[in-house]
């Protein structure tokens, strides 16, 4: 092969030059006693012009052929300002075949319109697509960038253990079974969140490392059974500095990939305001449409729903939809479902046209509490009023999934608009009615505020952890907290959770050992790589920036996997299969 140049790179000043290219043949067009060809590679395409004495080589070509050719580039007649390559063409005085290619079951071009399993069992085709290599050749900018700057800052990219052991307080394990040793399980890393510690343990001060990591969970759009995280650890450093190093190299990764200048410090809120201005502990915070509480002016209501959610020591909250009071019953009863499906009970819908407020309630209020209301909510002409009445979490929920359902259906989620944003302060744990103990919200070793601790015996639900997420437009992007560094503030921990000492020994025994050997201060935080790269690369779905992902059924459409496997390997690892 003697490519001379790739087929985004030559431009007017190359006119006159002879030029030999390589590539894929993106499109084909016949005029006669001439043809021209695009011809694509992953930097962009070129137009080849093959006149009557070269054209009869090329009778056979088309779509996905693989050739290369020779010729001199000149100037189009005809320039195309969408392509960087537009302004010129090379006239073919030579060609050859090297690959012919049957007619491919999607179309390869920025526009398909296969359904996504057809691309994803055609994966390889459908990576062809420049549209495609745009997001993974972005993912690359940003893995490159953030490597940039964290190598800057001293830390040291280390791997830790694909294959280590099954621990309780997480997402499902991928299992592995072991053949050396029958009935006994690896599992595959949820992320390597013990093995950082024990890093620091190590005295290794700052770590990272792309990790993969797996969990057996239910799919969503921006979710897979196995992803990269990007994965921080350091010790001696506050909650402030390690975020305020985040931020650093999030306004670098901006400037890097996106050619962007960001404002630091970002935005900062605790979990407890970010829930109750937009009922969502990720908040997106391009558009307003806070919630708003108005549990105060129903004390006395005549509607049996306020006044009983009150004397339960519940929440009443609204939001307010501009340009949404014409809405029909029909579309009214989509949005109530949606409420329904976040957990509500029922949704109260009031509309404000002609400086008058409407509905199905307005007839159990006074005339003080409609007047309170439109002045609380600085009601206007044509605005809708969605208000629910529940347990504070219930209530923030649901207002905040339909505050996200509107934010989208108004136009006011810009994909190409980004804001960053702190969440602190989270709750140490969560209470489980069904299983009638606490949880850890984050997990077992993140380290609660000291100011708190004086709660942990007599009220868990008091205690705040120093826990951080990093949020972009609604998406959590990362996550992290200061770590747990003494032993006896890990059994405390452990003794909230419910967990025997004969448990602890037999899940963990092997961490809190380490423990006991001078351990620093220390804490970190993960990134969701895939996550980033979906947002950046304005991308519907997580599956763009992945190069082989899962479908939404977690099954991969190209290999079939997971299939079954031979009994004798199953009887190997001594393994049987039940009906």
């Amino acid at each position: 092969m003697n490519r001379t140049h790739t087929n985004g790179e030559l431009r007017l000043s190359d006119a006159g030059k002879t030029v030999t290219l390589l590539g894929w043949v993106a499109k084909r067009r016949n005029f006669g006693s001439l043809v021209f060809i695009d011809l694509r590679d992953r930097t962009g395409i070129t137009q080849l012009v093959f006149d009557e004495t070269i054209s009869e080589k090329i009778k056979d070509v088309r779509n996905e052929y693989i050739i290369e050719v020779t010729g001199e580039v000149s100037e189009r007649k005809d320039k195309n300002p969408k392509l960087s390559t537009g302004d010129i063409e090379v006239k073919v005085t030579s060609v050859e075949i090297i690959n012919s290619a049957a007619t491919t079951p999607i179309i390869v071009a920025d526009e398909t319109d296969a359904l996504e399993d057809t691309r994803l069992k055609y994966r390889y085709l459908d990576l062809r697509r420049p549209v495609m290599q745009k997001k993974l050749m972005m993912r690359h900018k940003i893995t490159h960038s953030m490597r940039e700057y964290l190598d800057s800052k001293d830390f040291i990219e280390i791997e830790t253990p694909m294959l280590g052991r099954s621990t309780p307080e997480g997402a499902r394990d991928y299992l592995v079974p072991s053949r050396v040793h029958p009935g006994s399980f690896y599992a595959l890393p949820q992320s390597p969140q013990l093995y950082k510690q024990l890093l620091m343990v190590s005295g290794f001060e700052r770590y990272y490392q792309f990790a993969r990591c797996f969990r057996d969970e239910d799919l969503r759009a921006d979710r897979q059974t196995d992803f990269t995280q990007v994965d921080l650890e350091t010790s001696f450093l506050s909650d402030v500095e390690i975020q305020t190093m985040m931020e650093e190299m999030l306004q670098k990764l901006m400037k890097d990939v996106k050619g962007m200048d960001i404002e630091i410090p970002f935005a900062r809120l605790t979990w407890e305001d970010a829930m109750n201005r937009y009922g969502s502990d990720k908040p997106d915070n391009r558009f307003g449409m806070e919630l708003q509480e108005i549990t105060d002016i129903f004390t006395n209501c005549g509607f049996k729903v306020f006044t009983d959610c009150i004397a339960n020591n519940g929440s009443i909250k609204a939001i307010v939809v501009p340009e949404k009071a014409s809405m029909t019953r029909k579309e009214i009863d989509k949005v109530t479902e949606l409420a329904k499906k976040n957990g509500a009970k029922g949704l109260v819908t009031l509309k404000y046209m002609n400086n008058e407020l409407s509905g199905s309630i307005v007839k159990f209020l006074s005339e003080e509490e409609i007047a309170k209301l439109v002045e609380r909510l600085s009601l206007k002409e044509n605005d809708l009023i969605c208000i629910v009445s529940d347990k504070w979490k219930t209530t923030c929920d649901v207002l905040g999934a339909l505050r996200n359902h509107f934010g989208a259906e108004l136009g006011w989620k810009k994909k190409d608009e980004f804001s960053f944003l702190w969440v602190t302060d989270f709750p140490m744990f969560e209470y489980s009615e069904e299983d009638e103990r606490w949880y850890a919200m984050h997990h077992p070793f993140t380290r609660p505020k000291d100011e708190d601790m004086q709660y942990i015996d007599t009220d868990p639900g008091k205690v705040h952890a120093i826990a951080y997420d990093i949020v972009l437009n609604g998406y959590e992007l990362g996550g992290g907290s200061l770590r747990i560094y003494d032993g006896a503030m890990q059994d405390k921990m452990f003794e909230v959770l419910g967990f025997t000492e004969e448990k602890i020994q037999q899940n963990f025994g092997w961490f809190v050992d380490a423990l006991k050997y001078g351990t620093p201060p220390h804490g970190g935080l993960a990134f969701g790589l895939d996550r980033i790269a979906m947002i950046l690369s304005e991308s519907d779905s997580i599956r763009d920036v992945i190069a082989f992902p899962k479908n939404a059924n977690a099954k991969c459409p190209m290999s079939d996997a997971p299939t079954a496997v031979d009994e004798a390997q199953l009887e190997e690892l001594h393994i049987s299969i039940k009906d």
